[in-house]
């Protein structure tokens, strides 16, 4: 059995994270794979490593002095080796050899961007006296650059009979030797790509919160922890708006049915959220209602009425034809025998609404076109609604004593997600009075 523990920025911004850590990784023999991210922000105002490197890259491709951020990158590495007593991690040295290959232009983006967490990992290994694996010896891309998870494995295959190590996140390698990194939260990636890799028993994704909110805190200031979610909700309010893990993230350990435990290097002491598959979930962990609600603003709904427009075949068909060639894509399509609704995300029209406008009605001909603009949709997502009577009756009812009123209602087949679109104005208010209903 084996824990893989990936570490956030946030866990590792100071000597004193780096101590957290240390005391989380030490208190339990399964977390033998740390994955570690580069240190983030000490408080507010304050600088993420990796954003320091980036401006160091662009500077130097511009042939420009890049000296003061990359001070603020020795100091603060410098600062954390001397805290921890760690000299032999030798960080001094590692750093100018940064330095040297940027003032000489031999530092790719992607090389310069990766060494805040490369530096970590020899922090953090040097503190816990166990090797670091550098990122670029595991993980592998193909030549276009894509995630070559074959390759990958090939290259972890002495990884899991290691007794312990730290690996840095965001970067690999491409065919030819050279680093490549992940999007920004590219970690979260390497978290759950090695987790897969060693087939660990559970991935550890250490932050700075207890887990996810069931609501958005900046709405529902009272809003709990999830407990436990389903990859599948997580997806779902993950698409309508909720700040959760890196979607890229998800799917190593998703494939492979490795639970994520997201927790707080904070309070080691709280709960976090479980992430965990369908059947799981409902045997083990939840037997709520409801896993959360999310939802975004931005959104305009087009209905068109015709009669008897249910026997026009083809209809549909060249009205997803129209917003194709426009490059628009349709967030929801409910329908009615005389009526169709398409809702389109507001950035994805934004220039093009006249010309769509007068391609509905020359190719598609419809009694009448209404577009209303402003609506915000709120989805209310749990797998405990599929099957039980009610849900809809207690939402709407919670919306109706708001005195909000729902333009747009619509279900995904397997009733895990209920939409209900709304006015914009009334969208913290509509959120509120959903998570009162169902989950205080």
């Amino acid at each position: 059995m084996s824990k893989t523990a990936k570490f956030g920025g946030s866990s590792l911004c100071d000597a004193g994270q780096f101590r957290k850590v240390a005391d989380i990784v030490r208190s339990d023999r399964e977390r033998r794979f740390i994955v570690v991210s580069a240190p983030g922000k000490r408080f507010s105002g304050d600088e993420k490593i990796t954003d320091l490197l980036y401006r160091c890259a662009a500077l130097a491709g511009a042939r420009e002095d890049f000296s003061v951020p990359f001070s603020k990158i020795r100091d603060r590495f410098l600062s954390i080796e001397r805290d921890l007593a760690v000299e032999q991690a030798d960080i001094g040295a590692a750093l100018d050899e940064i330095e040297a290959a940027l003032r000489t232009g031999q530092a790719s983006r992607d090389f310069v961007a990766s060494r805040g967490e490369y530096l970590c990992a020899r922090l953090m290994a040097a503190y816990l006296h166990v090797p670091m694996v550098d990122a670029a010896e595991l993980i592998r891309f193909d030549e276009s650059g894509k995630l070559d998870m074959m390759a990958t494995e090939r290259c972890c295959l002495d990884l899991r009979d290691m007794p312990m190590a730290v690996i840095p996140g965001f970067y690999g390698a491409m065919p030819d030797g050279s680093v490549r990194t992940f999007s920004r939260g590219g970690s979260d990636i390497t978290g759950a790509i090695v987790a897969r890799m060693v087939k660990a028993s559970e991935y550890e994704n250490w932050t700075d919160v207890d887990g996810f909110m069931m609501a958005d805190p900046r709405i529902v200031p009272q809003a709990r922890t999830m407990h436990a979610v389903s990859y599948t909700e997580l997806r779902e309010l993950s698409y309508m708006g909720a700040t959760v893990l890196h979607e890229e993230s998800i799917f190593p350990v998703r494939q492979a049915r490795i639970p994520i435990h997201v927790r707080n290097t904070n309070r080691p002491e709280a709960g976090g959220t479980w992430i965990v598959n369908e059947g799981t979930l409902m045997k083990e962990h939840r037997h709520s209602l409801v896993a959360g609600i999310a939802g975004r603003r931005g959104f305009t709904m087009i209905t068109l009425t015709k009669d008897n427009l249910h026997k026009q075949a083809g209809f549909a068909y060249t009205l997803l034809k129209i917003l194709d060639r426009h490059d628009v894509a349709v967030e929801s399509m409910p329908s009615g025998i005389d009526n169709l609704t398409v809702i389109l995300n507001d950035t994805d029209i934004r220039g093009k609404m006249d010309q769509i406008y007068h391609e509905i009605r020359t190719e598609l001909k419809p009694d009448t076109v209404e577009i209303a603009s402003s609506i915000a949709l709120i989805a209310t997502v749990g797998h405990g609604m599929a099957r039980t009577l009610g849900v809809a009756a207690r939402l709407f009812t919670a919306l109706s004593a708001a005195g909000i009123s729902s333009r747009i209602i619509d279900q995904s087949p397997k009733e895990m997600n209920l939409i209900v679109g709304v006015d914009q104005r009334d969208f913290e208010n509509a959120v509120r009075a959903i998570y009162r209903a169902f989950c205080e």
